[in-house]
């Protein structure tokens, strides 16, 4: 270790050793806690330490406005990250919970599907087809019946019987 460090490192822990206690009422003092109060003149040391290692350790006159003023900025990084993770949690909130269903309401999902299975293979295999081409692809009738290669009036009739069994399956 160069000279240079160990005095910072030195002034440092003189530093500490002289002031903590003051720094750390100080921050209780604005801060209303006792342990963010710690952890913050924990930070407030750190900096102080890494400056004085990067920029060498300056003569203090006053070292109390030195820790208050390091210690300012510190409080200032403090509250600016404070607000943005309130901002992060209040934004968060706003979004919609998860829509996913109970096991309940997954066995209900599960047992409704079935029955719709089975009233669909119950109708003609071109019923079947005609009611799924309107209601998953949303073909009008007339697009059915060219696909189909069968009459509009067939895919009308088609389609009754299909709203018919739909209806027979919800009673």
């Amino acid at each position: 270790m160069s000279a240079v460090l160990i005095d910072a490192q030195q002034q440092v822990h003189a530093l500490y050793r002289d002031h903590h206690g003051w720094l750390h009422g100080w921050l209780r003092r604005k801060l209303g806690d006792a342990f963010e109060a710690a952890d913050l003149a924990h930070d407030t040391f750190l900096r102080i330490l890494s400056a004085h290692e990067r920029l060498g350790a300056p003569e203090l006159r006053e070292p109390r406005a030195y820790l208050t003023t390091v210690a300012r900025s510190v409080l200032l990084n403090h509250y600016r990250r404070l607000s943005l993770e309130q901002a992060f949690l209040a934004a968060l909130a706003q979004l919609p919970e998860p829509q996913t269903p109970s096991t309940e309401e997954r066995l209900v999902i599960l047992e409704t599907l079935h029955e719709v299975d089975a009233m669909l293979d119950s109708l003609a295999p071109k019923a079947r087809t005609a009611f799924l081409l309107a209601q998953l692809e949303g073909l009008t009738y007339a697009e059915i019946a060219e696909r189909l290669q069968v009459s509009v009036r067939t895919v009308k009739r088609y389609m009754a019987d299909a709203f018919e069994a739909c209806l027979m399956m919800a009673l």
